[in-house]
């Protein structure tokens, strides 16, 4: 695997105003062969590593690929924040 060339940069802690132990999760699974999806949320006390865990397993399994996001709010409008996975469609030849 390729690795890209990142910016890393020092930070002040202090420009955040919140935080939170915990997220929602959404992940998708895509079966290439049946051009399908299927896509689940994980609540909870859930943990990020048990999570993507979870989903390399699900989807190794059963030969499919998959994307991780976590859920956000932008106001009152939901979003997604890739965390690993297929970047882009994942139907793509």
């Amino acid at each position: 695997m390729e690795i890209r060339p990142v910016e890393i940069r020092g930070i002040d802690p202090r420009d955040t105003t919140w935080e939170q132990d915990h997220a929602n999760y959404r992940v998708y699974f895509w079966d290439r062969s049946t051009t399908t999806s299927y896509e689940y949320e994980l609540l909870g006390d859930v943990d990020v590593d048990e999570v993507l865990a979870w989903a390399e397993e699900y989807a190794t399994a059963r030969g499919w690929a998959r994307t991780v996001y976590a859920v956000t709010m932008d106001g009152d409008r939901r979003g997604l924040i890739r965390l690993a996975g297929v970047l882009g469609d994942p139907f793509a030849q």
